[in-house]
């Protein structure tokens, strides 16, 4: 088939984002371009997500770019859109198409939705282990917005903010991507294992009985390779945050509330509003009264973590709520570990909570009053300890269950009422590309622009841990995942 001449764009200007068919719709006439495109992208759109921000988003983009490189997660699944490109891409450069080979090297993804949504499509481009994984720049849809807040994609580049539907508004965030730098940052993996009850359930139960984390956490069938017999296992992933306790409580009663009453969540301001008053009626104001067998996670779990020197040590702690965060923004952008300083002898052996350095910040709240120090300037919680792994050990005790969170995504865990154990074990998996503007407020061992000196250690991150075993290091996302039919996606955030 011999090439033709790609049409020219509608504006010059958004060619360098444009992908011809033939890249992406395999044995489609090939075309010629008159240049290489300097940023091309992918974008996948969960319409359904921040009310009808995410619809009228699709119809924009689809307006300004080749239709077949915007995607409505509704209608396809990112593993068969990047299996499905990244296999034509492999035959085009075996046949000597030069294209091919740049589209690859200069790829770029983009994805509009929650955080819920970005974490799927993070967990694909990790479980596909592609040679050239592209690097991913978020939209803010959802209702916490944490990923957009760390990368600092939540304002455009005139101080807006995002996400803006219209062309001009798109226009600006497109050339945001176009400037913005990679990033790399710490995946870790999540293990949960119990022996099979004697009585009473295990598995987690997810707001209204929903898959609560359809990306990131779901059972091992008995052909994987982490399936112990007599037991029941959980794998998943986060980017994150892991938390457990109030915190996790409240996402509960909101995911629970959202899917009762969606016509009550059609805008992401009253979403937050929402949550705000469920941290109040719940009573977590005070939770000594209204929690008493929750009156700390030292009740429920013994904690153990690797330190920064690869040493296991008890951890001990009196708070209701836990957080293993990964970057620094929480709960719509709250920094729970702030940025401690080495004049305070306290501090002395922590570092502000880089992105790439294998470690894990671990932060404890008492209460929602302890939480609202988060809103005062350099407010933070309690900060545990720094770990490259953490160990929770439940046993038959103050409690029947807990609530636990990934990415935003909580549900409801059941703990043993016999003599037996749940384990929760969260380890370093390895890294992913993320695209951030300049000056956010995520920083990273290696980033030129991360101040230097006692907040920076220095110490080498690897791309992967070593010492975590291969049935670890993976996520399960771009094997095993797939919405069920049945399954609204307009409750994955």
């Amino acid at each position: 088939m011999d090439p033709v001449m790609a049409n020219p764009s509608a504006d010059p200007n958004l060619e360098e984002f444009h992908i011809p068919d033939y890249i992406l719709v395999p044995g489609s006439e090939v075309e010629i371009l008159p240049d290489v495109p300097a940023c091309p992208v992918l974008v996948f759109i969960n319409s359904k997500s921040g009310g009808q921000l995410g619809g009228e988003l699709l119809i924009t983009y689809r307006s300004l770019l080749n239709k077949n490189q915007v995607f409505d997660l509704g209608e396809e699944t990112p593993d068969e859109v990047l299996r499905r490109l990244y296999l034509n891409l492999e035959t085009l450069k075996h046949d000597g198409d030069k294209l091919a080979t740049e589209i690859e090297e200069q790829l770029k993804i983009i994805v509009a939705g929650g955080d819920g949504t970005a974490g799927w499509l993070l967990g694909v481009v990790c479980d596909l282990k592609l040679s050239q994984p592209p690097p991913i720049a978020t939209v803010p849809l959802g209702t916490g917005n944490n990923l957009p807040f760390a990368f600092g994609w939540f304002r455009d580049l005139q101080g807006k903010k995002n996400p803006g539907t219209d062309r001009a508004a798109v226009l600006s965030f497109l050339e945001q991507v176009k400037k913005a730098k990679e990033m790399k940052i710490d995946s870790w993996h999540i293990l949960m294992r119990m022996r099979a009850p004697k009585e009473g359930p295990c598995d987690p139960i997810a707001p209204l009985e929903l898959p609560h984390s359809l990306h990131a956490f779901q059972r091992v069938s008995s052909t994987d390779e982490l399936s112990m017999e007599g037991c029941h296992t959980f794998r998943g992933g986060f980017w994150n945050y892991f938390s457990m306790g109030m915190d996790a409580q409240v996402s509960y009663a909101f995911h629970s509330e959202r899917k009762l009453h969606p016509e009550r969540f059609k805008n992401q301001l009253v979403n937050q509003g929402t949550y705000a008053k469920l941290v109040g009626t719940q009573g977590w104001f005070f939770a000594s009264l209204f929690h008493p067998s929750a009156r700390n996670i030292a009740q429920l779990a013994k904690i153990k973590i690797v330190d920064r020197h690869g040493e296991w040590k008890d951890l001990h702690l009196h708070h209701r709520s836990i957080i293993c965060l990964n970057l620094p923004s929480f709960s719509g952008g709250l920094n729970p570990w702030g940025m401690p300083s080495g004049k305070n002898a306290r501090y002395k052996d922590l570092t502000p909570p880089y992105v790439d350095d294998g470690l894990i910040e671990i932060v404890g709240f008492r209460d929602a009053w302890h939480g609202l120090v988060l809103l005062a300037p350099n407010g933070h919680g309690t900060r545990l300890a720094q770990a490259h792994r953490i160990r929770f050990e439940f046993h038959k005790g103050a409690a029947n269950h807990t609530y636990m969170r990934i990415d935003g995504e909580p549900w409801k865990q059941p703990l043993p009422i016999d003599d037996d154990t749940v384990v929760v074990e969260i380890s370093h998996l390895r890294q992913v590309k993320m695209l951030a503007t300049h000056g956010c407020r995520s920083k990273g061992v290696h980033d030129p622009t991360t101040p230097t000196g006692h907040e920076a250690d220095g110490e080498e991150s690897n791309d992967e841990d070593d010492s975590v075993g291969e049935e670890f290091k993976k996520f399960g996302a771009a094997d095993t995942f797939r919405i069920p039919d049945e399954i609204d996606i307009s409750q994955l955030s």
